[in-house]
């Protein structure tokens, strides 16, 4: 990296010189006296030429930790997590696992479809409904309150970089205790007109993905397009095929310079087969095994962004962003099943179908600005949050098992407002920074039953709730040496309602009078590092303290009790390679690559200190999560990865039911690319890569839910291949735009 940036500094004195230069040319003419002299001589001539002014786009550092200021957000005094997908070989299928394998306390729960489930800290994982998730910053919950499950999560195709941001210190983003995590999606690139790429890939099971993209940038209009599908038959019996299609477009004006206005619109297309759960019996001696024929779900999601940055000076930068669009879900359900078992009895004949749809409008405004206080330079950020959806809902009885319609038993409208204000402040004090924050939360939910025949002793529901919440947060770090600081943060968090906590549906269920959104603070206390390139780490002590969880006991729904989370977590990578080199004054790694090792561990301690599961440890709260691996890279030429996750057994309920234990799994991975060709006659890239997953083929789950246990793949393979072609380089572009102050050296 020192090596990198010395040589594009000289590049750039050298253009410097240059221009300096051209101020003062000197030019010499010969002028030939009339009488036919053979003496010469030469006249200093000197010659002003018209201004050259000289920028460049600075190159991202894809460091591993947030900076503490980030156009206008602010991440001083949190412990961050900055995920560069490329730094590993190419993965398909949106592999997570493999994702987040740098990442210490979140836990991916594997499953079979594209969905997407992550647990953080002893959180509950479905669907991530404990996480803040974003795409550049854009909640894409199907709603953020009321319905806050992550169905959608964008390929990993069009993903750059990977931000998590802790527990309560995401104060800034969102209320969740599960942390922010945010898919940062590619940019059109600055110096070509046009840019395209292919990728297609064949695996087990009839894996077939492919992704197509352009991009470039034409005068002051940047541009870049994708579509892809994925799709298989899974490993099951039957049933367990699945299809992916979306497409994206997103258009950036100006994109280099003070002002940018940046449009996207995505759409998403999703069908799987839900082939069941299987009993424990079952998952030992035949995991292939299918228990529902018939069950199917749907996704589709319209999206789209406007967002406009300007840069007022140096010191100040307003953010507007207005989003939104539409969520569709759909499912259907065979009747009569139990825990692993085929649907038996009367019921089986029929089918539960159920749709709801989220008609999503946002708006955000972030303004920061630096100031001068006490000789010192401080930064704060204020902005707010609005969010509305309105959610329809029917239930369907289908007449038969594979039914897609039937008769309606079920329908409501549902609608939530939200508002909410946020204020951060750096106070800067040398190597010392003190972060407060604070983030005041008001959120309506309506619920409006318009027909509901599983009521009988009740009547049909038409309320209003509306809470507030006042959150307090403060980060502090110190900068011990250059690229070593600690760091510690303290934050509340809270879960606010969910639809069918607020209202209960369901038949002759009621809500406690007192029932009150849960309540969460968190703590973190750490040292973290990077003081030469090939070496850092990040270790940690946390406590996750989460009060008045919301859950239900017979048919009513209340306040359940407490739970208490706390442990260590710790990530460290060292590149031996370079290390050698910094020792020895070598250049092996250009040479013959560079070779590192990381390790992380999560070790953590939960329970519940009181309310009718005391004593107990939460769902998904592993003892121990364990990721290390070895990546050997030769200047991006080649690729290769041995990846390990170890995960201690743990239960997938708070009761501690004897069929949701999940045993300790252990899952190795291998990975390889292999650039053939790179930039031929510079337009022109040709990689291939491959990777088996499962290596061992550990016959494991990571995911039990209500109709049995959710058997993970077993090993299976994958190849494919990259081909980029597009216009020669145009130096030009990157010079000649007028770059922003943040993005210019």
């Amino acid at each position: 990296m020192r090596l990198r940036s010395l040589a594009l500094g000289l590049k750039m004195m050298v253009l410097v010189l240059v221009c300096f230069m051209s101020h003062f040319t000197v030019g010499f003419t010969v002028n030939e006296t009339a009488q036919g002299a053979t003496e010469e001589k030469e006249k200093v001539q000197t010659t002003t030429l018209k201004e050259v002014q000289v920028k460049a786009v600075k190159p991202e550092e894809k460091e591993i930790f947030l900076p503490d200021v980030q156009g206008t957000r602010i991440n001083a005094g949190k412990k961050t997590s900055n995920i560069d997908l490329k730094e590993l070989p190419a993965n398909t299928n949106n592999n997570f696992r493999q994702a987040f394998v740098k990442t210490p306390g979140l836990l991916v729960s594997e499953e079979t479809t594209p969905l997407f489930s992550v647990g953080y800290r002893g959180l509950e994982p479905h669907r991530a409904q404990f996480t803040q998730v974003m795409k550049d910053g854009v909640p894409i919950h199907a709603d953020m309150f009321g319905y806050p499950e992550s169905y959608y999560v964008p390929p990993q195709q069009t993903i750059e970089n990977i931000e998590f941001i802790r527990g309560g210190a995401a104060l800034m983003y969102g209320p969740q205790p599960g942390g922010a995590l945010n898919f940062v999606t590619k940019d059109p690139v600055t110096d070509r007109k046009l840019v395209t790429h292919a990728e297609n890939v064949f695996g087990s099971f009839d894996y077939f993905s492919t992704y197509e993209s352009a991009a470039g940038t034409v005068g002051p209009l940047g541009y870049y397009g994708y579509f892809h599908e994925r799709q298989g038959e899974g490993f099951r019996d039957h049933n367990s095929d699945f299809q992916v299609i979306s497409s994206g477009m997103k258009a950036v004006l100006n994109q280099t310079g003070h002002s940018r206005l940046t449009m996207t619109y995505d759409e998403y297309h999703e069908e799987h087969g839900e082939p069941g759960g299987l009993t424990a019996a079952l998952l030992e001696n035949d995991n292939t095994v299918t228990t529902r024929f018939f069950d199917r779900f749907r996704l589709e999601r319209y999206y789209g962004t406007v967002k406009y940055e300007h840069e007022f000076s140096e010191d100040t930068q307003l953010d507007l962003l207005i989003y939104g669009g539409r969520y569709r879900r759909y499912s259907k359900r065979q009747r009569g099943g139990g825990f692993g078992t085929l649907p038996t009895g009367a019921n089986s004949t029929t089918n539960d179908i159920e749709e709801q749809d989220f008609y999503n409008l946002g708006f955000e405004e972030r303004l920061r600005h630096d100031y001068e206080l006490l000789g010192q330079t401080h930064t704060v950020s204020v902005g707010t949050h609005t969010f509305m959806s309105h959610s329809p809902r029917e239930d369907q009885r289908g007449t038969t098992r594979a039914a897609d319609s039937g008769n309606l038993r079920k329908k409501s409208d549902r609608d939530t407002w939200y508002f909410s204000v946020f204020l951060e402040n750096i106070f800067r004090f040398g190597k010392l920074t003190i972060t407060p924050g604070v983030r005041l939360e008001h959120i309506w939910q309506h619920l409006n039953e318009k027909l509901n025949l599983d009521k009988t002793a009740v009547p049909l529901a038409d309320e209003t709730t509306f809470d507030f919440a006042p959150l307090f947060g403060g980060g502090i770090a110190y900068e011990i040496v250059k690229g070593i600081e600690s760091y510690t943060n303290i934050s509340q968090s809270y879960r606010p309602k969910i639809f069918t906590q607020a209202v209960p549906t369901g038949t002759n269920q009621v809500a406690n009078e007192d029932l009150t959104e849960g309540t969460a603070w968190q703590y973190d206390a750490g040292l973290r590092g990077k003081p030469v390139d090939f070496l850092a780490w990040d270790v940690s002590y946390f406590i996750l303290s989460f009060n008045d969880q919301i859950g239900t006991i017979a048919n009513e729904v209340k306040n359940l009790g407490d739970s208490f989370h706390q442990g260590l977590e710790f990530y460290g990578e060292a590149d031996f390679v370079k290390a050698f080199d910094f020792l020895n004054h070598s250049e092996y790694a250009n040479r013959i690559g560079s070779i590192s090792e990381f390790f992380t561990i999560t070790l953590l301690n939960a329970d519940f200190r009181n309310g009718p599961t005391e004593g107990r440890t939460p769902q998904y709260a592993p003892q121990f999560t364990v990721k290390f691996g070895t990546n050997y890279n030769r200047n991006d030429r080649i690729k290769l990865s041995l990846l390990t996750t170890l995960v201690d057994d743990h239960f997938a309920d708070d009761a501690h039911t004897a069929n949701r234990y999940i045993p300790y799994y252990s899952v190795w991975d291998l990975t390889g690319e292999v650039v053939i060709l790179k930039d031929v006659a510079k337009i022109f890239d040709l990689s291939i890569f491959a990777g088996i997953n499962n290596l061992f083929n550990e016959n494991y789950t990571a995911r039990i839910r209500s109709d049995g246990i959710d058997p993970a793949y077993p090993r299976n393979f994958f190849g494919g291949v990259k081909v980029s072609l597009g216009t020669p380089s145009n130096k030009q572009i990157g010079v000649e735009q007028t770059a922003s102050a943040a993005g210019v050296y």
